[in-house]
């Protein structure tokens, strides 16, 4: 039971078209031209007209289920409707018909970012693309629909001895993992999820259906390379796989007299740059025990290949531990091992990041080990200080594959993302542990920002809904971000009635 709750927290389109095309006679009637409760009504009555098995309204069998079906029980919304596309066609119809009738919409792949909003909707149409589980292993790509959740494209790939990098826990779903860029174990080696993309097949605001890759709609396939949800909705993922059977694993925890070494080992692995990596990455954290008053710190890693213990943790292996496990698996096994439960608890993420700095990596922890004593009152209370690590290899690969993305992170710095994922009980608390979080970290980051020791860099899976990842874009990537955005959603449906999660907004 310990090792399972150690395991448990610490964790076809192929049409082309232009920005100019897409860009001209629109469709769509007039934002704000109906009220968005009819236009939700409208929308949900054709939707179910035309695909009744496909389209639950709040009386249907499944519909409470299917509102609930989140990890995070912040993400309980209550949409008018929810339609479940069965193929890209129907994506595209459904997107006409409710923009037709100017209806508010969610989109909603795994469902796992908690950013509350972003994957439902309160009375609007709520678009679950769950039955769009197309899979297809091809030599060194694989072809994934937006309804699959990570574990199962990892099990397609093992019989080829295969791996596409994504998500660390199972339970994650594919398009938004991979839009809003994506960590994963290895990106030391291979950069982000989004940088191992080789195509996406995207509905538009319109309708229209067309495919961005490196040779067609380019403009748009750097956009969508951590863009998030901007620009439309992706019907269909290529990725890049890697020649990976096997990998080597390290479950280890400590006890919080070791946390001084613990914040070390991560920090020097932080600072390999090797020119020919071995693929090796891991999830950091510290779990508080508000009853107990006691500090647990843990590392769940994977390396690629048979090395067994896994050699990249060697400073690890040398701490003295509470659990040391080691094993050589693939990565659809381990995943399977990993999840995050559904409905257990209410969840925030929120973090800024620094420079690998062991002292001060380690005074940031005690403020916020002080810091949980002004709300350990509250029910439920589950606080995680994350620690992720951004080597230099990770942007490098970005930086060198002739596309990009839109984060344009430095490959001359390393750098350390430290959060706050906190979990409680009770809706009354929320408030209070949002202004919590955000006041220690705005505190914290603004401390060592006048010492030229942070980033302003904000990760999208890991920020709390009052932070503004845009914020740490390169200013002339907001402005080709707009201008994508302007071609291909010339209308403003992704941002407009589609306004949930990290938006990029309007110029001030």
């Amino acid at each position: 039971m310990a090792l399972v709750k150690l395991m448990t927290v610490a964790l076809g389109l192929g049409l082309a078209a232009s920005a100019e095309i897409l860009a001209g006679e629109s469709i769509i009637t007039p934002l704000g031209s109906s009220s968005l409760t009819t236009g939700a009504e409208l929308a949900c009555s054709q939707l179910a007209d035309l695909y009744p098995d496909q389209t639950l309204l709040p009386e249907s069998d499944g519909y409470t289920f299917e509102a609930t079906n989140y990890w995070d029980v912040r993400a309980n919304l209550d949409p008018y409707c929810i339609f479940f596309p069965e193929s890209a066609e129907e994506v595209s119809d459904g997107i006409r018909k409710i923009v037709a009738a100017n209806a508010q919409f969610a989109v909603r792949g795994g469902g796992h970012m908690n950013y509350p909003g972003s994957n439902n909707i309160e009375g609007g149409v709520l678009v679950a693309l769950s039955k769009l589980q197309e899979i297809q292993v091809n030599d060194d790509t694989v072809e994934v629909g937006p309804g699959l959740r990570w574990d199962e494209v990892y099990s397609a790939l093992e019989p080829y001895g295969r791996l596409t990098l994504g998500g660390r826990l199972k339970s994650i779903g594919v398009p938004g993992l991979t839009l809003i860029g994506g960590f994963h174990y290895f990106i030391n080696k291979y950069g982000f999820v989004m940088d191992t993309v080789v195509s996406y097949d995207v509905v538009l605001g319109n309708g229209t259906q067309v495919t961005a890759s490196a040779t067609c709609n380019r403009d748009l396939f750097w956009a969508l390379k951590g863009g998030a949800s901007n620009f439309g909705i992706v019907a269909k993922f290529v990725f890049q796989t890697y020649e990976i059977p096997q990998i080597s694993t390290t479950i280890q925890a400590y006890s919080e007299d070791q946390i001084p070494q613990f914040i070390k080992a991560i920090t020097d692995m932080a600072v390999v740059d090797d020119a020919y990596p071995i693929a090796a990455g891991g999830v950091f954290t510290v779990t508080y025990n508000v009853s107990g008053k006691e500090a647990t710190a843990s590392v769940l890693g994977l390396q690629e290949g048979f090395s067994n213990p896994p050699s990249q943790f060697a400073n690890f292996t040398s701490i003295p531990g509470q659990i040391k496990l080691h094993n050589v698996t693939t990565a659809a096994q381990w995943a399977k091992g990993l999840d995050t439960p559904n409905q257990m608890y209410r969840v925030m993420f929120s973090h800024r990041t620094v420079k690998p700095d062991p002292a001060v990596l380690y005074e940031m922890y005690q403020a916020w080990r002080r810091g949980i004593e002004s709300i350990s009152d509250v029910a439920g209370l589950c606080p995680t200080f994350v620690l992720n690590v951004i080597p230099r290899g990770a942007a490098r690969v970005g930086k060198t594959n002739g596309i990009g993305n839109v984060w344009s992170l430095d490959d001359d710095q390393a750098w350390i993302i430290w959060q706050f994922s906190t979990s409680w009980a009770h809706e009354q608390d929320d408030l209070r542990v949002q202004a919590w979080s955000r006041q220690l970290i705005t505190n914290l980051h603004e401390k060592y920002k006048v010492k030229d020791l942070t980033s302003e860099f904000v990760y999208m899976g890991d920020a709390g809904e009052w932070q503004d990842p845009y914020l740490g874009f390169p200013e002339e990537n907001i402005q080709k971000m707009r201008d994508v955005q302007a071609g291909y959603d010339a209308n403003g449906v992704f941002s407009s009635l589609n306004w949930g999660g990290f938006k990029l907004g309007v110029p001030v």
